[in-house]
């Protein structure tokens, strides 16, 4: 029996998950998470075989929480499912230590499928992020600017291009301010950029934003 942690901050979400994953006779459901702290907490206190695991969740962020149960649980299958396209966070995700990467809209069957697979060892990635993958490989001066930023800085711009003042993301991803300003003027550098809301504009127009 695979027992599985559903973590996302939508309660349709999770109950539509819970749903899918109850069906199944080899599958059932360790517990749920709607941020990352939470995600974090029930991985330490109850027994889990696998973890889905939303990017986009309050608090520290689905990145940081991958990087996190990567430290405190090396062996713990996790796959994520986002809403974000993969062209834009696959690659982070999976460099961050996911063991498989799905979008929301995908058939449930997939997910079982990819619950599955990813619990035997393997990877779990559809045929167009596989090719994706590949040309990342690649060193390609004609990246887009975004695609050479750190992960935080990746995190900041986005938070940028949802509207978040820099306060705000320092409450959400558990920073001070400073810290966030910091990330803020080396966005602003990297992307040859003067103002945030030009960065706003960059990340809706790359289709960044939620």
């Amino acid at each position: 029996m695979i027992r599985v942690l559903v973590a996302d901050d939508h309660p349709l979400l999770r109950s539509a998950l819970k749903q899918v994953i109850s069906r199944e006779p080899d599958l059932t459901v360790a517990g749920e998470a709607e941020d990352s702290e939470q995600v974090l907490q029930k991985i330490e206190e109850k027994p889990c075989d696998f973890v889905i695991l939303d990017l986009s969740m309050p608090g520290r962020g689905g990145l940081d929480a991958l990087r996190e149960i990567r430290r405190r649980k090396p062996d713990l299958p996790v796959l994520v499912l986002s809403m974000y396209p993969e062209e834009q966070f696959a690659v982070r995700a999976i460099r961050a230590g996911a063991n498989g990467y799905l979008s929301k809209d995908c058939d449930p069957n997939e997910v079982v499928h990819a619950i599955r697979k990813v619990a035997s060892g393997k990877k779990y990635v559809s045929s167009s992020l596989a090719e994706i993958l590949a040309e990342s490989l690649d060193s390609n001066p004609g990246q887009a600017p975004h695609e050479n930023l750190s992960d935080r800085e990746f995190q900041v711009l986005c938070k940028i291009g949802a509207g978040r003042t820099v306060s705000q993301i320092a409450l959400e991803m558990a920073l001070s301010v400073k810290t966030v300003s910091t990330y803020r003027s080396r966005l602003l550098e990297k992307m040859n950029m003067s103002n945030s809301a030009e960065l706003a504009r960059y990340a809706i127009m790359k289709g960044l934003v939620k």
